[in-house]
C-alpha cells in the first residue's frame, strides 16, 4: 500500500521539525511538505494533494481555521489539529473540529522535543485515522446563544499498557435492576464524534431522558465541546461535575482527562467524575461509563456506540447488552471511522445498528 502523505502547517520551524521527524519515523506514513503558513501551503498542494493535513489553526499571521473552511468547502480532506492545551487553544480547535476537522491532538506542554515520548502515539493513530476517514462538508448549526466554558482539572499522566475497565471499576455480578420510569442514554464517541454528537442532541426536544457521554478528547477542550452543544441544542448540555444529576433534558459530557461513572441511589441517577488509568489507552474511557450503566442502570438504559477508531467501548457495550439494556451502533455509511462500532457489532453487542440521521428517533423510543 501507499504510505500516507502528510502535510504540516505550522508557524514553528521546532514543531515541523518534531512533528516530521515524529510521523517520518511511523510505519506507512510519509511527510510531503512541512510549511509555515496557508499560503505555502496552497501552493504545494497545488504540486501535490495530501492524504491529510496536520494543521496548527492559531497562528499568529495566518487564519487556519479560514484555511481549514475553504479546504472542506472546496475539498474536503482529513485535518489533524495540533493545539495548545490552553482555554484559547481549545475554543479555537473546537471551531475546527465544528468546520470538519476530523481529530484534535496536544502540543506538548513543555519542551517540545520531548513531544515523541509524550504524544508520538496520540499523533500517530489521529492520522492513521484520519487517512480512512469518510470526511464530508460539515452541517451547520446557528447558535442559540453564547455559552461560556469551565476549564476542567488535570488529570494523571499517561501509562503506555492497554487497560481494561477492570482497572476503574470492576465488573462484579450484573444483578437485575429495579425497573424504573426514569432511562438514561449512555453514548461513546471517537473519531468524528464532535459533529456526529451534534447531529444526534440538536435533533433531540427538551423532554429527551438524561444522556451521559465519552467523546475522546483532551482536558480543557471537553469544556468548549460542551458550551458549543448547549448553545445550537435544546437540551442543556455541560461538562459533568462530580455528584451531577443525569435528569431530563440534559446532557453531561465526561470532562478529558477523567472517568465518568453512572451511580443509582433509590430512583435517581448521578454521575461520578474520577482519576485513573488509561483503559484501552483513553481518559475518558467508554467502556468505563458503559460497565457503570450496566450495572446501575441495566435494562432502564439504552447504549450508543458512535463514529471512532479502535474498541473502546466494545465489551462494555456487550455488558450493557447483557444487563438487559438496549443496545444501538452508528451504522457503517454514516460514520467518519468506523472502528469502535464495527468491533462492538463483531462482539454481538449490538441490537440494532442505524444511520445517524435515526438515532435520535431512536433515543426517543419509549422501550417496550
Amino acid at each position: 500500500m501507499d504510505p500516507i502523505k502528510v502535510m504540516i502547517v505550522d508557524d514553528s520551524a521546532v514543531v515541523r521539525q518534531v512533528l516530521s521527524g515524529l510521523l517520518n519515523a511511523a510505519s506507512g506514513i510519509t511527510v510531503t511538505y512541512a510549511v509555515a503558513n496557508p499560503l505555502l501551503a496552497s501552493e504545494r498542494m497545488k504540486m501535490q494533494w495530501p492524504d491529510v493535513i496536520v494543521l496548527d489553526v492559531d497562528m499568529p499571521r495566518m487564519d487556519g481555521l479560514a484555511f481549514l473552511r475553504r479546504i472542506m468547502a472546496e475539498r474536503p480532506t482529513p485535518v489533524v489539529v495540533c493545539a495548545t492545551l490552553t482555554d484559547r487553544g481549545a475554543q479555537t480547535s473546537m471551531e475546527a473540529l465544528t468546520a470538519g476537522a476530523v481529530a484534535v491532538v496536544t502540543k506538548p506542554r513543555a519542551d517540545l522535543r520531548q513531544l515523541p515520548q509524550d504524544s508520538d502515539d496520540e499523533l500517530v493513530a489521529a492520522v492513521r485515522a484520519a487517512a480512512g476517514a469518510h470526511v464530508v462538508k460539515p452541517a451547520y448549526h446557528a447558535p442559540r446563544a453564547p455559552a461560556a466554558a469551565a476549564a476542567p482539572a488535570a488529570g494523571l499522566a499517561p501509562v503506555p499498557e492497554k487497560l481494561s475497565a477492570d482497572a476503574v471499576l470492576s465488573l462484579g455480578d450484573l444483578r437485575p435492576v429495579t425497573a424504573t420510569t426514569e432511562r438514561v442514554v449512555a453514548i461513546g464517541a471517537s473519531t468524528g464524534g464532535t459533529q456526529a454528537l451534534e447531529e444526534v442532541l440538536v435533533a433531540l426536544p427538551d423532554t429527551a431522558p438524561g444522556i451521559v457521554v465519552v467523546q475522546h478528547m483532551p482536558e480543557k477542550f471537553t469544556a468548549a465541546f460542551a458550551a458549543r452543544l448547549d448553545s445550537v441544542c435544546q437540551v442543556r448540555v455541560k461538562e459533568a461535575v462530580h455528584n451531577d444529576r443525569v435528569v431530563r433534558g440534559q446532557v453531561l459530557i465526561a470532562p478529558g482527562d477523567k472517568h465518568l461513572l453512572l451511580r443509582r441511589t433509590g430512583v435517581q441517577y448521578f454521575v461520578e467524575v474520577v482519576d485513573g488509568p488509561l483503559v484501552n489507552r483513553h481518559r475518558p474511557s467508554v467502556d468505563v461509563l458503559f460497565r457503570s450503566a450496566a450495572r446501575a442502570a441495566g435494562a432502564n438504559a439504552l447504549g450508543v456506540i458512535m463514529t471512532g477508531m479502535g474498541d473502546d467501548g466494545a465489551a462494555g457495550l456487550l455488558e450493557m447488552l447483557n444487563a438487559g439494556a438496549r443496545t444501538l451502533a452508528q451504522d457503517e455509511a454514516s460514520c467518519v471511522v468506523y472502528g469502535m462500532p464495527k468491533e462492538a457489532v463483531k462482539r454481538g453487542a449490538v441490537e440494532k445498528s442505524v444511520p445517524l440521521t435515526a438515532i435520535h428517533r431512536e433515543i426517543m423510543q419509549q422501550p417496550g
